[in-house]
């Protein structure tokens, strides 16, 4: 379908020389700046999108002044047939079991997360119809208490529905029983749920990982000075940083825009850190640090700001210096990282602002964790089955089409 798509557009050039040509030039002009776009932040981003658009739909008045109609036809379908082989080639994976489901599931769940997504979909009934104990946290409630009680009753399986921070508690009741985990996605961003593969559209639905035809895989935590985390923790981000809402809705990719504003020459209090970078020399520079459980893609065309695995058995980390007017990012993975400083370290634990005494020690606990999907869910990250690059994308499409 690729080459044909090729053969056609080289046909259209021909054929309709030279408007063809301008056509053609015009549509590769497009779809290369739109694949710059797609590799840039912020304003640049934005600028080279507004291009790729006027590009395009430049190519596309040619087609149509010069009554190229049927070339446009044709490229249209055959573009088409190639988004739905890429569609196809590209299918998040994931390798689950089918399991029996637990006798006494428990749901925490917490009514005010996502704006209260627990309660507008009816999350207490939907879990008893199938026989899944419902407790809803209430302003006194201590957490904690509640999920060691719900242990100490019998729980055998334990859900959470609330936001990432919750969910990583429960997990750590969850993994240190060895009982089934479900994410209920009734937080705001879900990104613990986005990269497990269960729909953040289908709350309700999540339920379904307790009860038959549900299916488990093993993945990874990991801690920062004993505390467990399930997406990532960010140093340098102050705890008004951290709680604000622009905080909470921006996307992991876009987390280290902030180095300026945080830990830039004008910010105030900051903790300056030490830590050991993957060629084993020591690092000690303002920076905006974040450590993940497993790497996520930043900055990548495919599946940016999501992680590909979530059982690596390693930690993320991204760093991003300032050094002058320019930013010096960079990034790598290890089972541990440390980091010093002379000054308590402001941290964002999974979105909640912590401040920790130095030293601050992370590592991963690979496997730790035994979560549970629905059987209608995908049960694996979007970008589980992204390729590295444009390069690879084209070799994995063709080959696909060829049948190789």
């Amino acid at each position: 379908m690729l080459v044909l798509f090729v053969a056609a557009l080289v046909l259209a050039v021909v054929r309709n020389f030279p408007f063809g040509l301008l056509f053609g030039v015009l549509l590769i002009g497009g779809a290369t700046t739109a694949y710059q776009a797609a590799r840039r932040r912020s304003g640049a981003r934005a600028v080279l999108a507004g291009a790729a658009v006027v590009i395009l739909l430049a190519a596309v008045v040619v087609l149509v002044a010069k009554n190229m109609v049927l070339d446009l036809a044709v490229l249209t379908a055959l573009l088409a047939g190639v988004a739905i082989a890429a569609r196809q080639t590209f299918q998040p994976a994931s390798e689950l079991s089918e399991v029996d489901p637990p006798l006494r599931p428990v749901v925490i769940y917490n009514p005010k997360s996502g704006g209260g997504k627990a309660v507008s979909n009816n999350l207490a009934a939907e879990a008893a119809a199938r026989g899944i104990e419902a407790i809803g946290l209430q302003p006194d409630d201590d957490l904690v208490q509640l999920v060691a009680d719900a242990v100490a009753r019998g729980a055998d399986g334990l859900a959470a529905a609330g936001g990432d921070g919750t969910q990583a508690l429960v997990a750590t009741f969850a993994a240190a029983n060895d009982l089934p985990f479900a994410c209920i996605p009734a937080g705001t961003r879900n990104h613990f749920a986005l990269d497990l593969g269960v729909d953040r559209d289908d709350v309700v639905g999540a339920l379904d990982a307790f009860v038959a035809g549900g299916r488990e895989r093993r993945v990874d935590l990991a801690e920062v000075n004993g505390r467990v985390f399930v997406n990532n923790v960010s140093m340098g981000v102050y705890a008004s940083a951290v709680q604000s809402d622009g905080y909470r809705d921006a996307k992991v990719s876009t987390l280290l825009d902030t180095v300026s504003d945080v830990v830039g020459p004008d910010a105030v209090g900051r903790a300056a850190m030490r830590w050991i970078g993957p060629d084993g020399g020591e690092r000690g520079t303002a920076a905006v640090l974040m450590v993940s459980n497993n790497p996520y893609r930043l900055g990548a065309l495919f599946g940016n700001g999501t992680r590909q695995r979530l059982d690596g058995g390693v930690l993320g980390v991204a760093a991003t210096r300032e050094r002058g007017e320019s930013r010096l990012s960079s990034s790598w993975t290890c089972a541990e990282f440390v980091v010093e400083s002379d000054r308590p370290i402001p941290l964002g634990v999974d979105g909640e602002a912590l401040v920790m005494d130095s030293p601050v020690r992370f590592r991963s606990r690979p496997g730790a964790l035994r979560v549970r999907i629905a059987p209608q869910h995908r049960g694996g990250s979007p970008s589980s089955g992204a390729p590295n690059g444009l390069g690879d994308a084209l070799r994995r499409l063709i080959g696909v089409i060829s049948g190789s």
